[in-house]
């Protein structure tokens, strides 16, 4: 089988969650002896021809097709036109290839392919994947929601609707693109997943002093200004605070129990940071299914998560707690329940958190799906 992976970077050439799930995906389809034309951009200091974190096995079966991302301007609807014309670029590169049996799109990377779909001049079974659909999520301000609805929405809404599957992680998710509204029979719902390699057998046991997590970018949804203010109102110094993520100094608190490592790119030091603190927090108002959280998780750390996405797969009371949108402006209460709660009882969850991560979320099951998945609409189409 020999499928198109549409993306708009991968890791570690691009950073976030979308490129990080492109990664993988590419990776472990590879193993599973899948060809993939991998269409990808470089918004980096690597040299990209590389493809330094696949082995050479793996590299054997990739083509990599690496298009430039187009300049911005400073104009309003500037990321929409760039991606739109990065769309265009991927569309004359795959063109000139052999035809493939599958094509997955990730964001807006697929538009122009979804309009040639549209028109009959692509035949190939296409399926689409926006992940979080943070634009059909609720805003945090009125900003946002001018943005998402005057921009956002109306592109998303063709290229789902102009796709023949839109890939979903389940719960929330599928009902956030039934409301796009995207017909049920169209959705796909697969988790993402985590390697191996993040698995820590060895958790540490929680301390008397318990520290807390935050891995993220300041970014409004992701709910660091809540979480900023629930630490100032809290007196309790058995804790620590850890921040990973480029936080602006202006924004940081001044506390000898809260400590910023600034961004850190190489895995082996966040893992480090990770799997020696007890609690990841991730107070976001509108997420997919966070890496972080997997990570967290595989990590061996409970986890305090907000309820919306797919976030309900992974956190419940057994790993964690799970916060109601309503409660981001209450923060503190909940993190001061965990500071006093007995170290048997963080252990516990910790523990539960390894064991579902390792029992349902390895991405060598989750490619499996994929694959079992194309194969099924390829014999379909």
């Amino acid at each position: 089988m020999r499928i198109a992976l549409v993306t708009d970077g991968i890791f570690p050439y691009v950073i976030g969650g979308m490129q990080k799930h492109s990664y993988y995906l590419c990776k472990f389809l590879v193993q599973l002896g899948v060809e993939v034309d991998l269409y990808h951009t470089n918004d980096s200091n690597l040299d990209i021809s590389k493809l330094e974190l696949f082995t050479e096995d793996e590299k054997s079966k990739i083509n990599s097709i690496v298009i430039k991302f187009p300049p911005s301007d400073k104009l309003p609807g500037h990321y929409l036109r760039s991606s739109y014309k990065y769309s265009l670029a991927i569309y004359d590169a795959y063109k000139k290839r052999e035809k493939v049996d599958f094509i997955y799109c990730k964001g807006f990377s697929g538009w122009k392919l979804t309009q040639e779909k549209k028109s009959k001049k692509i035949t190939t079974p296409l399926a689409v994947n926006f992940h979080g659909y943070e634009m059909f999520q609720p805003p945090t301000n009125f900003k946002i929601k001018i943005q998402n609805e005057l921009l956002f929405k109306g592109p998303v809404k063709f290229i789902c609707n102009n796709a023949d599957y839109v890939f979903s992680y389940g719960s929330k998710i599928d009902d956030v693109i039934k409301a796009i509204p995207v017909a049920a029979s169209k959705i796909i719902s697969i988790p993402t997943g985590i390697a191996s390699a993040w698995l820590n057998e060895n958790i540490k046991p929680t301390t008397p002093v318990k520290k807390f997590l935050f891995i993220g970018r300041y970014e409004r949804r992701k709910g660091i200004q809540e979480l900023t203010k629930a630490i100032a109102q809290l007196n309790n110094l058995n804790c620590e605070f850890h921040f990973i993520g480029p936080i602006p100094k202006q924004n940081q608190l001044i506390k000898e129990n809260v400590i910023y490592h600034g961004s850190i790119t190489n895995q082996d030091e966040i893992k480090e940071i990770t799997r020696n603190s007890d609690v990841l927090i991730c107070p976001s108002y509108s997420e997919g299914m966070p890496n972080v959280i997997m990570e967290g998780m595989a990590s061996g750390l409970a986890i305090i998560a907000s309820n919306v996405g797919a976030v309900d797969l992974l956190v419940s009371n057994k790993n964690g707690y799970l916060l109601a949108l309503t409660e981001l402006n209450s923060l503190a209460p909940i993190i001061e329940k965990f500071i006093e709660m007995p170290a048997e009882h963080i252990d516990s969850m910790k523990r539960n958190s390894f064991d579902i991560i390792k029992n349902s979320f390895l991405w060598s099951n989750i490619a499996q799906l994929h694959l079992n998945f194309f194969n099924d609409a390829i014999k379909k189409y």
